[in-house]
C-alpha cells in the first residue's frame, strides 16, 4: 500500500505536469487544489527537489516546476524516491537489498521466490508508467 507522502508526491507531481507552460507552481495553490497539508506538501516538493524531480524559483513568479519531461519520469523512480523499495521483502530487492535474518538461505525460503515473481510483475508496470500517464 502507498503511503499518503506517496500518493499526495504523486498527486502533486501530476497537477504540476498538467500545467500548460511549466510555470512555476506555488505550494499553497497544490495544497489548495489536491486537498493537501500545505506543511507536509513543503516536505515532499523539497525531497522530489533534491532527488532532481523539480526545480524550484523563489519570489514573485516563483515555486515548483518540473525540469524533466513527463515521459521521462516513471512511476518506479518515483515510487522509489517517496516510498522506498518496491520489492515487499529486503531479501529481493533490487536497490536496497539485505539478507533476511530469519531465513537459513534464499534458495530454501518459499517466500523469496514468490516475492521475485510479485518485484518483477510489478516493476513491469512501473517501469512503462510514466507521470505523462497521471496527466
Amino acid at each position: 500500500m502507498l503511503s499518503k507522502k506517496t500518493k499526495y508526491g504523486l498527486k502533486a507531481l501530476t497537477y504540476i505536469a498538467r500545467k500548460d507552460n511549466n510555470a512555476p507552481v506555488l505550494i499553497s495553490e497544490i495544497a489548495e487544489a489536491e486537498n493537501i497539508s500545505k506543511k507536509f506538501l513543503e516536505i515532499i516538493l523539497l525531497q522530489l527537489k533534491n532527488s532532481g524531480f523539480l526545480g524550484s524559483k523563489k519570489g514573485k513568479g516563483g515555486g515548483y516546476y518540473l525540469i524533466r519531461e513527463p515521459k521521462n519520469i516513471t512511476m518506479a523512480a518515483l515510487i522509489r524516491v517517496l516510498e522506498g523499495p518496491i520489492a515487499m521483502l529486503p531479501c529481493v530487492s533490487l536497490n536496497f537489498y539485505e539478507k533476511c535474518a530469519d531465513c537459513k538461505t534464499e534458495e530454501e525460503c518459499s517466500l523469496n521466490r514468490v516475492m521475485i515473481e510479485v518485484r518483477d510483475s510489478t516493476l513491469q508496470v512501473l517501469m512503462h508508467k510514466t507521470l505523462a500517464d497521471l496527466v
